[in-house]
């Protein structure tokens, strides 16, 4: 049971590895610390081979889960960072999700389709009406993300949207709670998303990874999937 999840591992490392070095030289990248997504990526793709070894998630499902994982740290350490979400990775990211969907089964390929234009049409209204609560890379971002959770389950999408806004709200409060530093005069910390100050794509991409391996771990995807 333990040697997928070690060789996962490794495997992560090195695709952590792979991502910190290709975000130093996007355009809008970023320089992320050494061993930041190493670790990242290599303990998210060890939980999903221990969950795959244990019996507890298809192995139909495990390159889907293993590339948003990568996704989730590629882009969440860039948003974290700069609040922004590259291009180079949010487009790409949707024909990649379509393509990792195809051993789930065509069903899953044609529901994550619509899932995605679905996705990308609330948050795009949603960033008309507050672009503070919703960025132009959250919308884009939304259309893998969507794709993904609609090909396990429709109401998986709501469900994910529903996780990702408490995780920012609680990131918001969190860092508003924060300690401004021993010693140091308090000052004002950004607040919640609402008031244009904690990314959200971290949340999104959180929510959209725990969602889809619990639904997948209890028999949602693939063939027995909902629709």
């Amino acid at each position: 049971m333990a040697v997928l999840a070690v060789v996962l591992a490794v495997a992560g490392a090195v695709a952590g590895a792979g991502a910190r070095l290709l975000l130093g030289r996007l355009r809008r990248g970023a320089r992320v610390p050494v061993p930041c997504c190493e670790v990242a990526v290599a303990v998210l793709w060890a939980g999903t081979g221990l969950a795959r070894a244990a019996g507890l998630l298809p192995l139909t499902w495990l390159p889907v889960l293993l590339g948003l994982g990568w996704l989730a740290v590629a882009a969440g350490a860039v948003d974290v960072l700069h609040r922004r979400l590259p291009d180079a990775l949010t487009v790409p990211a949707l024909p990649v999700a379509l393509l990792l969907l195809l051993p789930v089964g065509p069903a899953a390929v044609v529901r994550g389709a619509a899932g995605a234009a679905v996705a990308v049409a609330v948050h795009a209204a949603v960033h008309l009406l507050d672009r503070r609560a919703v960025g132009a890379g959250d919308v884009k971002l939304a259309a893998s993300l969507g794709a993904v959770l609609t090909a396990v389950a429709w109401p998986a999408l709501a469900v994910a949207a529903v996780l990702a806004a408490v995780l920012t709200a609680v990131a918001g409060l969190l860092g508003a709670a924060g300690p401004a530093g021993a010693g140091a005069p308090a000052r004002r910390l950004p607040r919640p998303r609402s008031g244009a100050a904690v990314a959200h794509g971290p949340s999104m991409l959180a929510a959209t990874w725990l969602v889809v391996t619990c639904l997948a771990g209890v028999g949602a995807a693939g063939g027995s999937g909902g629709g």
